[in-house]
């Protein structure tokens, strides 16, 4: 907890104008009384989903149903090695309980960094405190940036404007003069005050609303909706070829119930993958903790996922492409001005603000306001990015009262101005140029900057981030178009990413020449690298237009300006020092402030949507297969081929351990869209290849065998077959191959094979290889099934090719 004194006075700088009679707060006393009243902010902050919640997602799902009632009915009718099944699938949930909360302990620890921390005024003393410590009444310090954490009532306002468009829509931000309700999920944009907390905990307006925000969620994710899309069709493919199946395996078998059942049951199980949701799930948990590593908090799971689909990112200048702090380097007196008076001016301006932005702490570290001595403020206007300046109003030592104003150049001289070509040849390095003027109005007057004075230039440097240069790199790299957009000249901006190396940088925009027109404002922005002077409304419109041209849109930022913006773009992506509004809408927040963490979440969620992708693949030539089978064994009215044990067995070594280490292994291959088009363009030829080798080998097997255990022979065949197909598949979908990809699917083909030679192994599978002739075709058929499956990837592969 940190802490500071309010004196309260303002007799040399005029740092609290106006502030004299400032309410202390509540006492400690009355703090404890309301804590023994329950009167505490107590909803809880919380970035994941409760352990509960994570237990019923992953056991109780479809297909968890239908595999435990197939489970159970094994257990009454057959031997233990028909229902391994059910012990994989509980395996399976366990893993993705674990994997899930180790990332729900990640977010969970990252979220209190990340919380925020308003600043709370008792005894006289403000001190920041957690939002659970907030009591009912307390007195809750306001500035730019801040967000209203529990409902209130104003008590405190200094020129305090308050965005509320995150409760009602309404956009511009609304002044608040002391009486005014606030809203819990509102943010200050300017000035800055105090108000008393009149609801907390679940009482307060936005308390469900704010924790459904910071959940872990699922939603608006292509891949998990995908996942959903397959395993619906799936339930549908499942209903009537299990009938089917059903009534032909009790047809056939009608000698043997035990066995009728047994057949049926090897017939259904395959059809569901059930490894698929469980895969999923643990490829973006465990993407959860490596960024997490890395600390980057993932406010919404699907934000992994989403910057790996951007093909635009914006990025704010200031915080993102520089750090946060900047240097006063020179001064520049006009028109032979005094600088020893301009530097008090400088001095007292800096001092009459509470809350300074970067630009005016900068001012303040060169003319510290101690350097002001008998300057008394008589009034703020908080700076805003909508009108690009500040004001202070003083009494100055003589008694003659002043108006001065600090900010854009260009926004506060008209244009042709002289000063501005001065300006323009400071902006053209890459330096910031603030101009100090004098007002001849009101600072309350709204037209106050109609007519200025000017007395100085205040130029700064920033300081531009080492790792900027190669994060920009990267993006180029990988196809993604970097768009720099600052409130800043134009000019300047332009500079200052020509130095990082940003292609397009040297013919930066101002987007006060933006045509309003939503189409001709894409053409320019799909053009340009580079926009300066950009309000944080143009910012908003200019994401919208970028993706009304079908660009995937991220924004990066850390100031309020740039919260509608975020808010609006598809994935927005947060400074951990930003505001804590710019923090309360992105999904992605940097909690190191290091902008070359971003890389590292593409590359996540690259890893995760192509991986996943290989292995749907596994899971749905599976599911393929297995429907062909049961339509083929209803029509020719045969028994099932294979016994539960077998295909447990093969789903094992083929995809159930291969999947797991391919899902997780690093992929740099670029997203694409269409998940469910692409998985089942490969899996629905490589299905009917597999199925129909295998049925094949099947229906030889049963013209050559003969009597007693013959069944038994005929399903060892067909087994090899089967397993000789799946493999191939999995090799295709190992591919570019690597020594441990390699060494993974040998050792697949390794622990066939000691199941095939060890006897009680065979035994306990049921696998029993008789004669030479059939095994051997059984090899032979297989080897025409990979050349079919060669020749099918590779036509998928070309018409994919050809369709991007």
């Amino acid at each position: 907890m940190t802490e500071r004194a309010e004196t309260g006075t303002g007799t040399d700088t005029g740092t609290q104008a106006g502030a004299l009679a400032r309410h202390p707060g509540l006492s400690a006393q009355e703090v404890a009384r309301r804590i023994e009243a329950g009167e505490v902010n107590d909803v809880p902050v919380r970035s994941s989903r409760s352990t509960a919640e994570i237990v019923r997602a992953n056991v109780f799902t479809r297909f968890n149903a239908i595999i435990g009632v197939l489970f159970l009915i094994i257990l009454v009718v057959g031997p233990i090695q028909d229902g391994l099944f059910g012990f994989v699938i509980v395996a399976n949930t366990a893993i993705g309980i674990i994997q899930e909360l180790r990332a729900k302990r990640t977010l969970d620890s990252l979220a209190v960094i990340g919380e925020a921390r308003p600043e709370v005024r008792r005894d006289g003393v403000t001190a920041e405190i957690s939002t659970s410590q907030i009591v009912l009444g307390d007195l809750i310090e306001l500035g730019p940036g801040d967000k209203v954490v529990v409902d209130g009532v104003v008590g405190e306002a200094d020129s305090l404007e308050i965005d509320e468009s995150l409760l009602t829509g309404e956009a511009d931000p609304v002044v608040k003069h002391p009486g005014d309700p606030v809203m819990s999920g509102s943010f200050v944009v300017a000035g800055g005050g105090a108000f008393t907390a009149t609801k907390v905990g679940r009482e307060a307006y936005a308390a469900q609303l704010a924790d459904e925000a910071s959940r872990f969620t699922l939603v608006n994710s292509e891949l998990r909706n995908g996942i959903s899309q397959i395993l619906k069709y799936v339930t549908w493919m499942m209903v009537p070829t299990a009938v089917g199946l059903i009534i032909s395996q009790f047809t056939v078998e009608s000698h043997d119930t035990r066995e009728a059942v047994r057949r049926t049951v090897g017939g259904i199980v395959p059809m569901v993958p059930e490894g698929l949701v469980l895969l999923t799930s643990v490829a973006f948990a465990i993407g959860v903790v490596r960024l997490g590593r890395k600390q980057c908090l993932v406010q919404e799971l699907p934000a992994i996922e989403g910057l790996a689909r951007v093909d635009v990112v914006c990025l704010d200048k200031t915080g993102t492409l520089t750090e946060g702090g900047m240097d006063v380097t020179a001064l520049h007196v006009l028109d032979g001005g005094d600088e020893a008076y301009v530097a008090r001016a400088l001095a007292a301006f800096g001092g009459s603000d509470p809350r300074p932005n970067a630009s005016l702490q900068a001012v303040i570290d060169a003319y510290p306001p101690a350097g002001a001595a008998g300057w008394r403020g008589a009034g703020t206007l908080p700076f805003s990015s909508t009108r690009k300046y500040s004001g202070a109003a003083f009494t100055e030592p003589d008694g003659t009262d002043s108006t001065w104003l600090l900010g854009a150049p260009d926004v506060l001289l008209p244009t042709g101005h002289g000063t501005l070509g001065d300006v323009d040849r400071l902006n053209d390095e890459g330096l910031r140029v603030l101009l100090l003027a004098r007002a001849g109005r009101p600072l309350d007057d709204p037209q106050v900057a109609a007519s200025v004075a000017p007395f100085a230039l205040v130029v700064l440097e920033q300081r531009l981030r080492p790792d900027a240069s190669d994060t920009l790199r990267y993006f180029a790299e990988q196809q993604v178009d970097a768009k720099v957009i600052s409130g800043d000249n134009a000019v300047s901006v332009g500079a200052v990413a020509g130095k990082l190396g940003l292609p397009g940088a040297d013919e930066p925009v101002d987007a006060r020449q933006l045509p309003p027109e939503r189409d001709a404002m894409a053409a320019v922005l799909e053009r340009g690298a580079v926009f300066g002077r950009v309000t944080p409304q143009q910012k908003r419109d200019m994401v919208g237009a970028l993706q009304s041209r079908g660009h995937n849109v991220a924004m990066t930022g850390d100031g309020v300006n740039d919260v509608l913006a975020l808010k609006d773009a598809d994935i927005g992506v947060s400074m951990g020092s930003g505001s804590e509004a710019t923090r309360a809408v992105a999904q992605i927040v940097l909690l190191d402030n290091s902008f070359a963490t971003l890389p590292s979440v593409v590359a996540e969620g690259r890893r995760v949507i192509g991986n996943i992708t290989r292995v749907a693949t596994l899971f749905l030539t599976k599911t393929v297969y297995s429907v062909l089978l049961a339509v083929l064994v209803v029509c020719w009215q045969v028994p099932y081929p294979f016994l539960p044990r077998h295909l447990t067995l093969l789903s094992t070594l083929t995809i159930g351990v291969p999947a797991f280490f391919l899902a997780l292994a690093p992929n740099k291959e670029r997203a694409r869209p269409h998940f469910v088009r692409r998985v089942m363009r490969y899996a629905t030829p490589a299905g009917l290849i597999c199925g129909a080798a295998a049925f094949a080998t099947y229906l030889m097997a049963r013209h050559i065998y003969t009597g007693a255990g013959a069944l038994d022979a005929e399903t060892s065949a067909a087994t090899l077959t089967l397993f000789l197909m799946e493999m191939w598949v999995l090799a295709i979908v190992a591919r570019p191959y690597t020594w441990w990809r390699v060494g993974l699917v040998l050792a697949m083909g390794l622990a066939f094979v000691i199941v095939l030679v060890t006897p009680w192994l065979q035994r306990f599978f049921a696998l029993k290889l008789v004669g030479d002739e059939v095994p051997w075709s059984a090899v032979g058929i297989a080897a025409v099934g990979a050349v079919a499956l060669e020749v099918s990837w590779a036509w998928v592969r070309h018409r994919e090719n050809a369709a991007a």
